[in-house]
């Protein structure tokens, strides 16, 4: 890619061994099981660290670590909203923000090949007015409508109805 001074910053470049791949550069930054649930849960608005714990299910320790390393990568920025106790917001970067589809393969790929349910889905509130229900995996385009969808205009639910 031609870099230009309009250019966001982009993680730094990783070396791996075996056969030079961009695939297996990616994964190195954030190919760890409690680094694309951090990402999940801030593509789905969850910005603070105990909801960032209690929906991954992440060990503290552990996600301490996953989020200073996708910060240290780029892939997510730390915000303050409180000076004493220091407590912060994370954010995506424009490069966390590019992994959305790459979650939302795993989505449905997950959907079809290991569940006979999907175990959650997305509400979207159309033009119409009401909810239309939608597989994880479906974005950016609700199915029932046919209107461009973002993250910031669903909400994750278990398919059983409750708040995901």
């Amino acid at each position: 890619m031609q870099r230009t001074e309009d250019t966001p910053p982009r993680p730094p470049a990783v070396s791996v061994p075996g056969r030079p791949c961009s695939a297996a550069a990616a994964l190195q930054l954030v190919g760890e099981k409690w680094s694309l649930l951090v990402v999940r849960e801030l593509l789905f608005g969850v910005r603070r660290f105990d909801a960032l714990a209690r929906n991954t299910g992440a060990p503290r320790d552990r996600l301490t670590a996953r989020l200073r390393s996708l910060e240290e990568a780029g892939i997510i920025s730390r915000r303050a909203y409180q000076e004493r106790p220091a407590r912060y917001e994370y954010h995506l970067t424009e490069a966390g923000q590019d992994l959305a589809p790459v979650l939302f393969a795993l989505f449905s790929w997950g959907d079809k090949w290991l569940f006979d349910e999907p175990p959650a889905v997305l509400d979207h509130r159309g033009p119409d007015g009401r909810e239309h229900r939608m597989p994880l995996g479906h974005p950016p385009v609700c199915p029932t409508c046919e209107e461009p969808v973002s993250m910031q205009d669903v909400v994750p639910r278990r398919t059983g109805g409750d708040p995901g």
